[in-house]
């Protein structure tokens, strides 16, 4: 028992030497304003798409981007229909899109179409001279300064670029809010935080700017695991790049409403993670070595922490029973120790949701009501993080698309804060 109870001892002390910056960056996005830029020229940009069956939303993406407050001549919109069965092609024609289809069901995912789409355009569209690619998925709707915003930021020497992240559903149940909260408290308390203090930020999913160089220099997109933003993301800081991040190009993004979809979500997430950290986390070790920050935040991003504490959770509940039947003299010690772990990952991640909900309130559109219950049901959708991880370290699993069905205008998201 005692070799149990000094092993919780170990976990303790390493989880607070390895994420203790974290909580740094809580002061740094509390006490300083996201860095403001300036542009002296307009750069042109590519938006690429891909979008699989998403004829309910991609027409309120586009109508997004050509309400933008950038000259609409320097953005072009390229839509990949990737092996679709609906009329997402058609409908985004007619909203006036480039729109290419694409059959390939050997080479699934986004990685695999954004290759394909950045090849046309570098060799069908090279007259039109594109400085950067702006990577949205089909759900998403912008901020009408998105793009200038983010132009800001490029014309300011960053080749990498990822934005606020919102949400279109955070009040539809407590598993968007989740969704939301989290995204939400990495904008402001992660990426903002880096950004202040000058290391590299990490790219979430959706809403980055690239540097055609980038793309060049890659010949095309090389990131083909199940998370490949944050392949993309690790590879990049691996190779000297620092990611920039621009507070004010917001983008509102749909959450999955049912527990099925973001279990299978999270699932391939999980994985993904494993995935990057078994093929990079020998190379951000050397770089750790060669004296960067950034290597090292980056490896503590996709370090397997979730697996770690189910593993001390778990040992704990085994040890409980055995010491019963020893009649083990630390059994209330390890009864104490476990009722500590759950409560201590419970009220972290209260004091997360309750920071995040405080200081984004203008960002969160949802009735005051809602807002606390979800700030109580946070903690227990991070805590279902655990359980999807174990089950991601044995399953195989394959790319799967996300169905998206909330139809949201901006106006109907933010309602009388919506800009114009």
């Amino acid at each position: 028992m005692k070799a149990i109870i000094f092993f919780n001892c170990v976990i303790s002390v390493i989880f607070t030497l390895c994420y203790a910056y974290q909580f740094f960056y809580i002061f740094v996005g509390l006490l300083k304003k996201p860095k403001k830029f300036s542009a002296k020229k307009q750069h042109r940009f590519a938006v690429v798409v891909s979008a699989r069956n998403e004829s309910s939303v991609i027409g309120n993406l586009i109508s997004s981007i050509r309400n933008q407050n950038y000259p609409q001549e320097l953005v072009d919109i390229f839509i990949i229909a990737d092996n679709c069965t609906d009329n997402t092609a058609e409908i985004a024609r007619s909203a006036g899109a480039i729109v290419y289809e694409r059959f390939n069901k050997e080479q699934v995912g986004k990685g695999y179409a954004l290759d394909w789409m950045f090849n046309i355009i570098e060799s069908e569209y090279a007259d039109r001279n594109y400085e950067g690619y702006i990577i949205f998925d089909a759900d998403n709707v912008l901020d009408p300064n998105y793009i200038a915003e983010m132009n800001k930021v490029f014309d300011n020497g960053y080749r990498i670029i990822t934005s606020y992240r919102n949400s279109k559903n955070y009040d539809t149940n407590w598993i968007t809010a989740g969704y939301s909260l989290w995204f939400l408290r990495e904008a402001r308390y992660l990426n903002n935080a880096r950004m202040q203090l000058g290391t590299s930020c990490a790219i979430s999913g959706t809403g980055f700017l690239v540097s055609a160089d980038v793309i060049r220099e890659n010949n095309g997109w090389i990131h083909h695991l199940l998370t490949e933003d944050i392949e993309f993301t690790t590879d990049s800081i691996i190779h000297g790049e620092k990611i920039g991040y621009c507070a004010d190009a917001i983008l509102y993004d749909e959450q999955p409403t049912k527990f099925s979809q973001s279990y299978t979500q999270r699932l391939r997430w999980a994985k993904g993670f494993y995935q990057v950290f078994r093929n990079y986390g020998g190379k951000l070790i050397k770089g750790i070595f060669k004296g960067s920050f950034s290597c090292f935040d980056m490896l503590m991003t996709i370090m397997p922490a979730m697996l770690l504490t189910l593993i001390s959770i778990a040992i704990n509940i085994i040890a409980i029973p055995i010491g019963i039947i020893n009649h083990s003299n630390d059994l209330m010690t390890l009864v104490s120790i476990l009722v500590k772990t759950v409560a201590n990952f419970y009220g972290m991640f209260f004091l997360l949701g309750l920071i995040t909900t405080i200081t984004e309130a203008d960002q969160i559109h949802c009735s005051k009501p809602k807002r606390v219950l979800y700030l109580f049901t946070f903690p227990l959708f991070m805590l279902t993080y655990v359980p999807i991880a174990i089950v991601a370290l044995f399953r195989k699993i394959e790319w799967k698309p996300i169905n998206h069905s909330v139809s949201k205008s901006l106006t109907e998201i933010c309602g009388e804060k919506a800009q114009i």
